[in-house]
């Protein structure tokens, strides 16, 4: 299951670097996240610093 960024997003981008299948990226006022490319790791939700990423 794929990780997803909510509306807490303030587009930091902190998370897009961590994540090892470049499956996120910069979408109109926040980062989305690419549900196909997603391993469900977590790297991206550690380093989020509002807690905007979680489970879909």
């Amino acid at each position: 299951m794929a990780r997803i960024i909510t509306d807490a997003c303030v587009s930091c981008g902190a998370c897009a670097p961590e994540c090892p299948t470049n499956a996120i990226s910069e979408g109109d006022g926040k980062f989305e996240i690419d549900a196909a490319e997603c391993i469900d790791c977590g790297a991206c939700e550690s380093v989020c610093p509002t807690g905007a990423i979680e489970q879909a």
